[in-house]
């Protein structure tokens, strides 16, 4: 019982209800100090972003019931702009060569201290595996705090961690209850207790590479001050067998974090943070406030906080190792909360400062706006094109596409393929060409989430869709 109070902190009754961490702890040890009320994902839209989408609306429901093909028309250009926004963006990211960095590794005795930050909810059968992952880490254990977080009701896990033998540097906490439950809230609980000059986060399911601490902190060390975070390449492990969910997750990663990232840091952009292995020196993060708890991606939302404050991002080499959903069960609901959270990000950052910063403007319309927008449109375009090209089918068995509208459909998908290649080999893998002819298959997926996304932003944008693992046990790595 003695092992057990010295690694897991009690979770302690508020004296008068349930609070947010925001409204007490945060306030209370001085996160976000200089950052009074906030801007954030608390308020889904403001008053006049309200009324625009209001008249967009109105517009669009005029449109439709007055002229439906001119209605149509313009929306089949304004989807064929963002799909051509999209594809150029990527090629131009798969010819950006990777940034090079040499920075000189640091002495022992020069290594800063480390703080990992690691929300687990209902994680039980995966927590052996982080521990060990987390053990794994190369780094000097006198500057090494690891704190695993779980939330007050999550018994199971507890009892999990409680049954474990963990290593000295590791610390369970408990989060007090309160609202809104996500994983900023707890990150931020945890940041409170946070003893190292820098701070990374992984996930129940992340087996980071051992030496990736080490290579962040000679980047820091290498920098000028306005370095603020450096992302890790999330790499997805092989499943062992062929499915098309994991495939195409897989694929879209090594685009995303081996291709798109490392283009964006090159020519200076900031960009949406993943939700793990993001490198953060404390001091700009808690300048900023840390993370918003409202946000269901608040990893996307705290790189253009960063950005917007005069910081900037980069990308390191050392990857983390993530299992991919292999179920519609597990992929569906995670999904929509991402594209949700980009939304909430989107909302949150239009109506900052971050349009009046040229440079931040872009990167935000070439990131999240664009993603939103095709993954809303994606799906109702082609199948209304679907359609429409059958019934111009059935009377002669004749198909007549416009055909420049095949030459962007096919170049869009070429450049995205491209990306998607390169990003696999960078990450030493071989690319499969039926993954790469699956992808328009997996856009029209991610438009049926982009609709739970839609509804959920607006009846419950605060909930967070909880994502299922599994043990990786016996799972080969690419």
């Amino acid at each position: 019982m003695a092992r057990e109070d010295r690694r897991l902190e009690p979770a302690l009754a508020p004296a008068r209800g349930p609070v947010s961490v925001e409204q007490g702890e945060i306030q209370r040890a001085g996160l976000g100090a200089g950052v009074p009320d906030r801007d954030g994902a608390h308020r889904s839209l403001s008053q006049p972003q309200a009324v625009a989408v209001a008249i967009a609306g109105l517009l669009a429901a005029l449109g439709v019931a007055l002229a439906p093909m001119e209605t149509m028309v313009a929306t089949h250009h304004l989807f064929f702009f963002i799909f051509l926004l999209g594809g150029l963006t990527r090629l131009a990211a798969a010819m950006t060569p990777l940034p090079r960095h040499h920075s000189p590794a640091l002495a022992e005795a020069d290594l800063p201290s480390y703080t990992l930050i690691t929300p687990l909810y209902r994680e039980a059968e995966v927590l052996p595996e982080l521990v060990a992952s987390l053990a794994a880490i190369d780094y000097p254990r006198d500057r090494l705090q690891a704190l695993i977080v779980l939330e007050a009701d999550d018994e199971v896990t507890r009892a999990a961690a409680r049954a474990l033998d963990l290593p000295s540097f590791i610390q369970v906490l408990v989060v007090p209850p309160g609202t809104p439950r996500t994983k900023p809230r707890a990150c931020n609980y945890a940041l409170e207790r946070a003893r190292g000059d820098l701070v990374v986060i992984y996930d129940a399911e992340d087996m980071p590479d051992p030496g990736q601490l080490r290579e962040a902190a000679a980047r820091f060390a290498a920098s000028d001050a306005r370095l603020a975070c450096l992302q890790a390449p999330l790499r997805i492990e092989d499943p062992g067998f062929s499915l098309f969910l994991p495939s195409q997750f897989r694929l879209e990663y090594a685009a995303h974090f081996e291709v798109l990232l490392p283009a964006l840091a090159r020519w200076g952009l900031p960009f949406p943070l993943g939700g793990t292995s993001n490198h953060f020196k404390i001091a700009p993060l808690r300048e900023i406030g840390a993370w918003d708890p409202y946000n269901v991606t608040e990893d996307a939302d705290v790189g253009f906080r960063l950005a917007a404050a005069g910081y900037r991002l980069d990308v390191i080499h050392r990857p983390t190792w993530e299992t991919a959903p292999t179920t519609r069960a597990q992929w569906f609901p995670q999904r929509a909360r991402w594209i949700k959270g980009h939304m909430q990000t989107l909302a949150v950052h239009a109506r900052g400062p971050v349009p009046r910063q040229p440079r931040n403007a872009i990167a935000l319309i070439l990131t999240l706006a664009q993603s939103v927008a095709s993954s809303h449109l994606h799906g109702p375009v082609m199948g209304v094109a679907i359609a429409l090209a059958l019934v111009d089918f059935l009377p002669d068995a004749a198909f007549q596409i416009p055909p420049h509208d095949l030459v962007l459909y096919f170049a869009g998908w070429g450049a995205a393929a491209i990306a998607g290649a390169r990003g696999v080999m960078r990450a030493g893998g071989r690319p499969k060409a039926l993954h790469l002819l699956g992808m328009p298959a997996y856009w029209l997926c991610q438009s049926v989430a982009a609709v739970k996304a839609l509804h959920q932003f607006v009846t419950a944008p605060h909930h967070w869709d909880k994502t299922l693992h599994t043990p990786r046990s016996g799972r080969p790595r690419a």
